[in-house]
């Protein structure tokens, strides 16, 4: 059946504008290069799978996404290191990005599970794990 990698996901958010400084910011720290765009929405594409934010319809806006409702909770990419990891923490600290579970970073995820996990502007949980000495064992 061919290639079973993710084709792309796309995310309704409530402020394009504000997702696009924060993804915008974002992705290209992670190898995402600007894909499409138009009027209510834009892409970022790293080799062929890409994520897409549009604009929700004001209609839809009265219920504020939650990630413990039924749904996306969170979206997690590789980093390319530990040193990966360190320097994005640091970076989203000087933007005064909130970083998550700050009395267990950088092992929130467990001991041998080396992550900063933040938040969107819609409060998306966003994680970034560094490579693990696990990785290709099984």
């Amino acid at each position: 059946m061919g290639n079973s990698m993710l084709h792309h996901v796309e995310i309704y958010v409530s402020s394009l504008p504000r997702s696009i400084e924060f993804w915008g910011w974002l992705l290209p720290k992670l190898g995402y290069e600007q894909f499409q765009k138009w009027d209510s929405g834009i892409s970022w594409k790293y080799r062929e799978t890409y994520l897409v934010f549009v604009q929700a319809e004001e209609r839809f806006l009265n219920i504020p996404y939650h990630r413990c409702r039924v749904g996306l909770n969170h979206l997690a990419f590789h980093a390319k290191s530990k040193e990966h990891v360190d320097d994005l923490t640091e970076a989203l600290r000087e933007k005064g990005i909130q970083i998550l579970y700050k009395d267990k970073h950088p092992y929130a995820g467990g001991d041998d599970y080396y992550a900063v996990f933040f938040e969107d502007p819609d409060r998306i949980k966003v994680e970034l794990v560094a490579p693990s000495m696990y990785e290709g064992i099984f």
